[in-house]
């Protein structure tokens, strides 16, 4: 089974950019399964059923969702190989920009939004600067050279994945975007595999539902700033 992994910041459209990316597939929809990791609750599923194709959704809650991720992929490739599927397809939830759910030798993809500021890719870390594909939606709606421009600023930050321009509506790109995906690697497990990047790090007070201000109840990992 091929496996991707698909991340990027909130709303950038990356449940569209999947399902026009499956459309373009030249593979029956009933040999695709998607799996969806969110953090609180998510409506995308019924898009995915729409589209005839089978999903399943997790929900991190209070966890850490890279950590909720990593805890939960190794399971989610078993169910795919057990439905019989050719290619499974995992969403990560649009969070912070330290986040990086990726691993190594596994295709892994990057939805971002032109419209989220010229800028923003220079903002984001390992979840844009780890990545083989960038994929970059709402590019109709900005001037060529603001998406030359955008294009400019991801190459700065990663300068050797593969950058496709998608519209999430009319699936203009999703074709050149599927041909680039169609050598993906075949996995039968991802046991002993490693993440590409560390996960963000916090075992604190605060993980574990403390809620209360100052430094007495305070502990664990904890970063300080310095005031001047």
């Amino acid at each position: 089974m091929k496996l991707i992994t698909v991340a990027g910041p909130p709303s950038s459209g990356k449940t569209s950019v999947i399902l026009k990316l499956v459309e373009s597939m030249q593979v029956n929809v009933k040999e695709i399964g998607v799996v969806k990791f969110d953090c609180l609750t998510s409506f995308d599923n019924l898009r995915y059923e729409e589209a005839g194709i089978r999903v399943e959704t997790g929900f991190s809650g209070k966890l850490c969702p890279d950590h909720f991720f990593v805890s939960n992929i190794e399971s989610a490739v078993e169910w795919g190989i057990k439905s019989g599927f050719k290619i499974l397809i995992t969403e990560s939830a649009g969070l912070c920009n330290r986040c990086s759910p990726y691993i190594q030798g596994i295709l892994s993809v990057c939805v971002i939004d032109n419209l989220s500021g010229v800028n923003t890719p220079r903002k984001i870390g390992p979840m844009l600067k780890m990545a083989d594909v960038v994929v970059v939606t709402k590019g109709d709606i900005v001037s060529q050279a603001e998406r030359e421009v955008f294009a400019f600023n991801i190459r700065q930050v990663n300068t050797s994945a593969r950058i496709f321009f998608v519209n999430g509506i009319n699936g203009q790109g999703a074709f050149l975007l599927a041909k680039h995906l169609q050598d993906t690697r075949e996995v039968t497990s991802l046991r002993d595999m490693k993440l590409r990047f560390t996960t963000p790090a916090a075992v604190c007070s605060y993980c574990t539902g403390e809620i209360r201000i100052g430094e007495e109840y305070q502990m664990g990992t904890m970063k300080k700033m310095e005031f001047k």
